[in-house]
């Protein structure tokens, strides 16, 4: 095995941040309904709109996962604003394997659920 596809497993046996936050500033959850995937995620930020914590729950396969782990890893420090911007082959890129087209939504999913949360939440202010 390769040492991109250790990192997926690594992700996906021991998912970094893998706790939602109580009482967190952004939730949301997506599933993908085509394998049964479901993921939540948490966000909190501090009054300048940067990430300070990132937290998720998820029950799927092993690329939803740990895309959803390494982005929880990445975001800290970044602000909300770059996320609403953020490509979605940056998340494809922290997998660093390459995706079938009928994996795509599952590599996806956690990404997904961050859009989700702030956009639900723009709609409300």
């Amino acid at each position: 095995m390769d040492i991109y596809g250790e990192i997926v497993l690594d992700h996906f046996r021991h998912p970094r941040k893998a706790k939602l936050l109580e009482g967190a500033d952004w939730q949301a959850t997506d599933s993908n309904p085509l394998c049964g995937d479901r993921v939540t995620v948490t966000l909190n930020t501090d009054q300048n709109g940067i990430i300070t914590d990132f937290g998720f729950e998820g029950d799927g396969c092993a690329i939803s996962v740990a895309s959803t782990s390494l982005l929880g890893e990445k975001l800290p420090g970044r602000k909300l604003d770059e996320l609403l911007k953020m490509p979605k082959e940056e998340v494809l890129d922290l997998l660093g394997i390459p995706i079938s087209p009928g994996r795509i939504k599952c590599a996806l999913l956690g990404y997904s659920c961050i859009k989700k949360a702030l956009i639900n939440a723009k709609r409300k202010e």
